[in-house]
């Protein structure tokens, strides 16, 4: 058999026995399988090849910062959903609500299973403006509105001014989030009777509280740098740089909360976390872990030198990034550093799972 024959032979061979797979048989996650498939102004629709150990890929909204790529765990998920669970509940969004967005990439930060969950529908504006929002509101006429406070605000003013504000439905549930809710909003919405909540939470770790009260049980409280009655919001040990002044008299969308989540500040300076004690008995694992964190989460994660391995609990501390490097407060596990726990565990997963693609084999 010549060069020429054995070519075709191993040609055939690899179209037939291959075991890695073609572009065309590759898994495809598209905005539909993900939910949030709707128009936005600010971005463009590119395909990517997203990594088999995370569930999703969103990003940050840019509000504070560049828009960033934020990685989502398989590991998380149920935390996440359960928190959107919570908020969705708390709401009083009945179960099979007829929900319009006005920004596609919310769905994200709740996992588009959430709302499956509690047998909800949604859809998105034809385009990214009022003018859309408003002739969705008069059409479809949902029962829950998602989206921005100000955007809102204005949208119903704009309704006025365009002679269409008897045709908007009554009774919304307005879901405001993506910003600092629109304070001016409360009395343009008691018009239509809609009733306005306060949705905290980011594309990173999912919803957070809702009108001031937490919506999941590995949220702490920290001294903020910030002072003047800030406190520094922690999640699951994880710092999220945004600090808010706590009531007692309840926040302006419920009694019950005390957090302040519309007078958001931005933190500064900002917290790193050190790992002072772990359950895991490899150190190397923890440092990767670490690095992962900071990867998909943007959130920086230090391995005290003293670190005590095979610990009952994690315990982290918290440290200012300018200062004298002395820790402020610190947080024990395992219910308050449930976020950073599944991490980990996302983590260890992954590392006994070897990668399965022939071309990323690397020898030492």
């Amino acid at each position: 058999m010549d060069s020429q024959q054995q070519l075709q032979r191993l040609e055939q061979l690899v179209e037939i026995l291959g075991s890695a797979p073609t572009l065309d048989q590759m898994r495809r996650r598209t905005l539909s399988d993900k939910g949030i498939a709707g128009p936005t102004a600010a971005h463009v629709i590119e395909e990517v090849h997203s990594p088999y150990n995370l569930a999703c890929l969103t990003f940050t909204t840019g509000s504070s910062a560049f828009q960033n790529i934020v990685g989502v765990t398989f590991e998380e998920l149920p935390e996440k959903t359960r928190a959107a669970r919570r908020a969705l509940e708390a709401a009083g969004v009945p179960q099979g609500a007829e929900a319009l967005v006005s920004y596609a990439p919310l769905i994200n930060v709740y996992s588009a299973q959430a709302l499956s969950d509690h047998g909800m529908r949604w859809s998105f504006l034809r385009r990214s403006s009022r003018d859309a929002a408003l002739v969705a509101l008069c059409r479809l006429r949902p029962q829950v509105f998602i989206g921005e406070s100000g955007f809102l605000r204005v949208a119903l003013e704009d309704a006025v001014n365009l002679g269409v504000a008897d045709l908007l439905p009554r009774n919304v549930i307005a879901l405001c989030s993506g910003t600092a809710l629109d304070l001016d909003l409360l009395p343009v919405a008691e018009r239509y009777g809609w009733r306005i909540h306060d949705l905290y939470g980011c594309q990173e770790f999912g919803w957070i509280a809702l009108d001031g009260v937490p919506l999941r049980d590995d949220m702490s409280l920290i001294p903020s740098p910030l002072g003047q009655g800030f406190q520094e919001v922690v999640l699951g040990g994880l710092p999220l740089a945004d600090s808010f002044p706590v009531a007692e008299n309840g926040h302006p969308c419920g009694r019950k909360g005390s957090l302040l989540t519309f007078r958001r500040r931005r933190t500064h300076p900002e917290y790193e976390v050190f790992v002072k004690e772990s359950p895991l008995s490899d150190a190397d694992l923890l440092e990767k872990a670490a690095r992962s964190i900071l990867r998909i989460k943007g959130r920086v994660v230090k391995i005290s030198p003293d670190v005590r391995l095979g610990a009952p609990a994690t315990r982290l501390e918290f440290v200012p990034s300018l200062g004298d490097g002395l820790p402020v407060a610190s947080v024990s596990g395992p219910e308050k550093t449930r976020l950073f726990d599944l991490l980990v565990e996302a983590q260890a997963n992954f590392q006994k799972t070897g990668k399965t693609d022939p071309a990323w084999t690397k020898r030492r």
